[in-house]
């Protein structure tokens, strides 16, 4: 069942808006089997241009029922219906805030129109709702007032139900409430991570790296920030739309890499440490470090030349680390020698590695 909404308001500030005209039409997918309409006394001025527009004045209002008159019937006639509405997070935000003042939560899940329209009638020169019902031959009548607007809102939602053949679409543009759809999409960003030691890069809908990070395991580490509740985790999970990764197979590569990366991206929500960067030398001025690679019979290899780092890459035949020419055309030159070299000699300073030739 639905309840699909058309919310009239004062204008104003954001959520310091009125409701002047509200009508809801419950439906059944079929026909109307129930509706509300009134005109809402604000209890604030209607701005001049709204006024205009609508042609809903303060005289008209004076004596019409206030919100907390009528909330009770709103809460029955959109009781276990889903909200509909031409653009919802308008018309939902405006009731939800009526509901908040009164001191009652009011959650209900919604589809806009708007999103649906798009999905279901594609390149139409606007989505607006007079315009698209024009062109979709959809009558409309008393436009700009709540009960015009939700009667054609009614019609246009009938005919994407129509549209939506496989009846999936529509199932799948409801936005629950209780972030069930926020949910699933993040358990299915995680699924696709395997349990590898790497870094991996969030990305948001328009393919920008948001957040890097890594782990000896990436797939407990992307799990521990979807469960994270501070601002910036928040920020995160609400953005992220794809995850990206790199394998690394060991310690060393999974930090030089990250650092590299964190430079040369720079994500939105990483917290970059102002240290302060004292430039070390090796104790050798030529010399190869050799670590465990990805996968069995790979080596990952770092190249030092004359006192700064060269670059790194995996190896997967002796010969290729014995042929210093060789070598060097499969390693990935590293350009951010005062960073990579800091990073180096750290991990040195403070670890093994599998082995290291002087050359």
């Amino acid at each position: 069942m639905y309840a699909i909404l058309d919310i009239e308001t004062t204008g104003g500030k954001f959520n310091e808006e009125g409701i002047t005209e509200i009508a809801i039409y419950k439906f059944d997918g079929q026909t109307n089997v129930d509706q509300f309409i009134s005109l809402v006394n604000p209890e604030i001025p209607i701005q001049e241009f709204v006024s205009k527009l609508t042609g809903i004045n303060n005289n008209m209002l004076k004596n019409a029922p206030k919100f907390h008159e009528i909330a009770k019937r709103v809460v029955e006639i959109t009781s276990d219906c889903i909200l509909v509405a031409h653009n919802t997070s308008f018309d939902y935000r405006i009731l939800k805030t009526e509901f908040d003042r009164l001191g009652y939560d009011f959650f209900r899940n919604t589809i806009c129109t708007v999103e649906l329209s798009k999905k279901l009638i594609t390149d139409q020169p606007s989505y607006s709702l007079g315009k698209l019902t024009k062109s979709l031959g959809i009558p409309m009548s008393n436009r700009h007032r709540a009960s015009g607007d939700a009667l054609a809102t009614v019609q246009l939602f009938k005919l994407l139900l129509d549209k939506d053949v496989n009846k999936t679409i529509v199932q799948n543009s409801i936005k629950y409430f209780d972030n069930r759809n926020h949910k699933l999409r993040l358990k299915k960003l995680l699924e696709e991570i395997p349990t590898v030691q790497g870094i991996f890069y969030m990305h948001d809908k328009n393919g920008k790296v948001i957040y890097l990070g890594k782990g000896k395991n990436i797939k407990k580490e992307v799990n521990k920030l979807f469960l994270k509740v501070s601002k910036r985790a928040k920020a995160i999970q609400d953005r992220v739309q794809k995850i990206s990764f790199d394998i690394t197979g060991n310690k060393l590569f999974t930090i030089l890499k990250f650092h590299l990366e964190l430079e040369a991206l720079s994500p939105k929500y990483n917290v970059k440490k102002k240290n302060k960067r004292v430039i070390q030398n090796f104790n050798n001025d030529n010399f190869i470090i050799i670590e465990k690679g990805r996968e069995i019979g790979e080596h990952a290899i770092i190249l030092i030349q004359d006192n700064e780092v060269y670059g790194y890459g995996y190896t997967n035949l002796h010969y290729q680390e014995n042929k210093l020419d060789i070598l060097k055309s499969i390693l990935t030159p590293i350009k951010n020698k005062i960073v990579s070299k800091n990073i180096i000699k750290n991990f040195l300073n403070n670890h093994k590695v599998d082995k290291i030739i002087r050359l």
